[in-house]
């Protein structure tokens, strides 16, 4: 090899540390942050424990970052492009975060227990494809981060940063919400909770109705 090679073999893989601490940088101000997902997680983690709310917390982590993959290859230049799809998506997926927000508000302690059980791996991952939220960030991601050279690799590379920072971001959520199931142990404690878990589940809906 000589030493021009080896200059820009060094130079790539410098740039390939630098694009994906910027990717996991990027991935730890978006998911770290509250929305949809991270408020269902705490109130799931609050609700039914830690243990029990894994498959969700994987659902949301792993659901999204096979989201990612997919929008990074193409999928994302259609719903940019459709108007139609775009405004479908938000009005849909803020109905169904208002049912979501209501069912959280107006459970009970027995709901809780007999009634409802937390969410599946496969749920959670459908979930995102509703998501309004994580269709912008999908998007922001590919604009940002897709070059276009080689768009599986980087496709590939954006997903798998996203899925192990989503784990962990998952389970911070989850665990948060878990650690105040102490604390709920009375009936207007829970019911104050799950009213305030509603009620920003609701709020995120009308957020997405108005922006």
């Amino acid at each position: 090899m000589t030493i021009a090679a080896a200059a820009r073999q060094g130079y790539t893989a410098q740039m390939t540390a630098e694009i994906i601490l910027k990717i996991a940088i990027f991935t730890v101000a978006m998911l770290f942050s509250p929305g949809p997902n991270n408020v269902l997680l705490a109130s799931s983690g609050a609700r039914f424990g830690f243990w029990p709310s894994v498959p969700h917390l994987l659902g949301v982590a792993l659901g999204f970052a096979v989201m990612l993959f997919a929008v990074a290859l193409g999928l994302g230049e259609i719903f940019e492009r459709s108007e139609v799809l775009r405004e479908g998506l938000r009005w849909v997926g803020a109905a169904i975060m208002l049912w979501i927000g209501w069912k959280i508000a107006t459970a009970s302690r027995v709901e809780n227990r007999e009634a409802q059980k937390p969410w599946s791996f496969v749920q959670a991952s459908g979930f995102q494809w509703i998501n309004p939220k994580a269709w912008s960030i999908c998007i922001a991601f590919a604009a940002s981060f897709m070059t276009g050279t080689s768009p599986v690799i980087e496709a590939l590379v954006c997903a798998v940063v996203v899925a192990l920072i989503g784990i962990v971001s998952a389970a911070i959520w989850t665990g948060f919400g878990s650690a105040l199931r102490r604390f709920l142990e009375t009936d207007a404690r829970l019911r104050a909770f799950n009213l305030a878990m509603g009620l920003l589940i609701a709020l995120c809906a009308v957020f997405l109705i108005f922006d």
